[in-house]
């Protein structure tokens, strides 16, 4: 099961709609037992219009974490400063699953980068989030799996 407060859900739900009709991304963080929301930019379509060959989905359909913001958040989390709890991002026009490319970036390897970290999908269509679902690495069906997600406080 994933928990996370009734703010982070709403913060991230903003965050959605601030950038709809793009995706969105980012990371949510424990620190000091509080949750914090790490907006992160997406650089898909600064990558699609730079290399279209190896970026030919634009910000609509695809996302491209910012290395720099990325990299700042792992860092913290490396130096024991904050918790990864989990990523996030959207789906615009389209609903909250998983999707192959999702995998894809969740994965080094055969194995998942951050197996103990959920990974959160927002579903809205025309500015309005319509669901959020988790999904969280399975070592028995060595895939990611929908998990209940539910808020809390």
């Amino acid at each position: 099961m994933v928990q996370i407060s009734a703010q982070t859900w709403e913060e991230i739900g903003r965050h959605a709609q601030a950038t709809f009709p793009d995706e969105c991304c980012g990371a949510i963080l424990i620190r000091e037992g509080a949750e914090e929301v790490r907006r992160i930019a997406n650089l898909q379509n600064a990558m699609h219009a730079k290399d279209p060959q190896q970026f030919p989905r634009d910000a609509t359909i695809a996302y491209f974490m910012d290395p720099k913001e990325l990299f700042a958040v792992l860092h913290e989390v490396d130096r024991g400063k904050a918790v990864l709890a989990a990523f996030y991002h959207s789906h615009p026009n389209h609903d909250a699953y998983f999707s192959a490319e999702d995998k894809r970036q969740a994965m080094f390897g055969d194995e998942p980068s951050y197996p103990d970290t959920a990974y959160i999908v927002i579903s809205i269509y025309e500015r309005a989030v319509q669901v959020l679902r988790a999904y969280a690495w399975d070592e028995g069906a060595k895939d990611f799996v929908e998990t209940p997600l539910r808020t809390v406080g």
